[in-house]
């Protein structure tokens, strides 16, 4: 017969989970149920009229104008266009960290490499869009000197749409291609040795050896990243924020950073929750996508 610690109790392991459950309730469940509330009422707390009435019920009007707001879909169209730009280069500097690491020797390297891995990943997007400020400044920044040692000109980076897309692009792919990548080393330390060992006696191909063994279990790896992302790059602010403004003209203006604007410069909230409402539905929809073309049960 077990024996319980006399002080525990029938309600101690609800004790234990109520901080975090707590925690979930304030941060993510709580906000949410706002945000949808809010979508449904005409909510400009500048509008002493909106006030005055309590926030009036106004239905799918706000979720009408968000559709008919041609600033909100060129937003999206452009950080589908990020999305484009970073995730496969993530993906594909993320498999060739992967398999470099999943090679075996290497020893001591390795295990400095896996850990620098982490690096990029505890910067949060506030330093690392303060690095990407430093990196393409146009008086002393990195990229300029690097422009400069290959005889090329020095460029404004954030002072240009081209050059300010570019920059935003290679801090997302160099803060995130490490994840992509300990994802993709995950799946492969999944590949049973003695199948790997024998499919490299089978053949000298390494591509072979990628589509036909490793590629199965790569596979659940990669719908991870592609959902993970997705959700990521459409509530992306911070980074783009710090580095850009959005600017210069629209040319980093995010769909997220643009959500911002509508609620915290106009103070719209009302139109600002159906839009995010409608970025969740759309992160819903993608990961069913995702799941349905990708991802595979390893047999």
């Amino acid at each position: 017969m077990r024996r319980h610690h006399p002080g525990y109790g029938r309600w101690t392991p609800f004790f234990f989970l109520a901080p975090a459950v707590v925690a979930l309730f304030a941060i993510g469940i709580y906000p949410t149920i706002f945000a949808v509330m809010t979508s449904f009422r005409r909510y400009n707390i500048t509008r002493r009229a909106d006030m005055l009435d309590g926030f009036p019920f106004v239905g799918l009007d706000n979720y009408r104008q968000a559709f008919s707001d041609q600033t909100f879909w060129d937003s999206l169209a452009l950080t589908g266009r990020f999305f484009l730009s970073v995730v496969p280069l993530q993906i594909v500097l993320g498999v060739l960290i992967a398999l470099m690491l999943h090679r075996p020797g290497w020893g001591l390297l390795r295990s400095i490499a896996r850990v620098s891995l982490v690096v990029p990943l505890a910067t949060t997007y506030a330093v690392v869009g303060l690095i990407g400020r430093l990196i393409f400044n146009r008086d002393f920044g990195v990229a300029n000197q690097f422009l400069g040692w290959m005889g090329i000109a020095s460029s404004d980076w954030l002072g240009n749409p081209t050059g300010a897309f570019i920059a935003i692009v290679v801090m997302d792919v160099w803060q995130w291609t490490p994840f992509v990548a300990l994802i993709f080393l995950a799946g492969l330390s999944m590949v049973p040795v003695e199948i790997e060992e024998a499919a490299r006696l089978e053949t000298k191909s390494n591509w072979a050896l990628l589509r036909y063994v490793q590629l199965p279990y790569l596979l659940p790896g990669l719908t991870a990243v592609l959902i993970l992302r997705s959700s990521d790059v459409l509530k992306l602010f911070d980074m783009v924020f710090v580095m850009t403004r959005g600017g210069p003209g629209a040319a980093t203006d995010l769909i997220s950073v643009y959500v911002q604007r509508v609620g915290f410069k106009v103070f719209d909230l009302g139109l600002a929750s159906a839009q995010a409402i409608l970025l969740l539905v759309l992160t819903i929809i993608l990961s069913r996508i995702y799941i349905r073309v990708f991802y595979r049960e390893i047999e």
